[in-house]
């Protein structure tokens, strides 16, 4: 078993990624592989309205000058799917809405390829905000048939700059939570 996370954060190795190595501990214990694709400095366009997926149906965006089809095919091969985002501006980073948006039509157009995947958000926030992008990535999710994995409490962690969020116990705990359930629901799903 295997799960990918995509990491939506500006800052390659901030307070989001601390977070999603927090899970992956609890999942590589219960021998769950995993993966982790930092989105920082990449260009990644949204989602152009082509339509060009649902003419093809080969699993691809027909926009194929960036590194989106290599996260499809990521996507593809796992089990499970985290998406993590800073807050910004009340909502996740535009790198990882564009993600969401191609790999999503994508999916979309050939019929909800990653329908039955288990699939967690992970949030992190300064303030406030955070709901809203929590409620972003879970409506990836719940579009595309997906199985969301709860913790103790929303995914959410609080924290500015790098490190910060691990003085957030209730947040590490939530995410050490997630990995527990998300390794479990994996095996219950096998």
């Amino acid at each position: 078993m295997k799960v990918v996370a995509f990491n939506g954060s500006a800052r390659k190795d901030g307070n989001t990624a601390i977070m999603i190595r927090t899970v992956f501990e609890e999942l590589e214990k219960e021998g769950i592989k995993t993966e982790l694709v930092q989105l920082s400095g990449q260009k990644i366009n949204g989602c152009i309205a082509c339509y060009k997926c649902f003419a093809n149906k080969n699993k691809r965006c027909a926009v194929n000058d960036d590194m989106v089809n290599d996260c499809i095919d990521k996507m593809l091969e796992a089990d499970g799917i985290i998406l993590a985002s800073p807050t910004y501006f009340a909502d996740c980073s535009a790198i990882l809405k564009a993600l969401i948006e191609r790999s999503g039509m994508t999916s979309r157009a050939n019929e909800d390829m990653f329908k039955r995947k288990v699939g967690a958000a992970i949030v992190a926030v300064r303030r406030g905000g955070a709901m809203h992008v929590f409620d972003t990535i879970n409506h990836f999710f719940t579009i595309g048939q997906m199985i969301i994995v709860s913790s103790s409490y929303w995914n959410i962690g609080i924290g500015r700059e790098i490190g910060e969020i691990e003085k957030d116990s209730e947040g590490m705990q939530i995410m050490t939570t997630l990995g527990k359930n998300m390794a479990w629901l994996l095996k219950k799903l096998q």
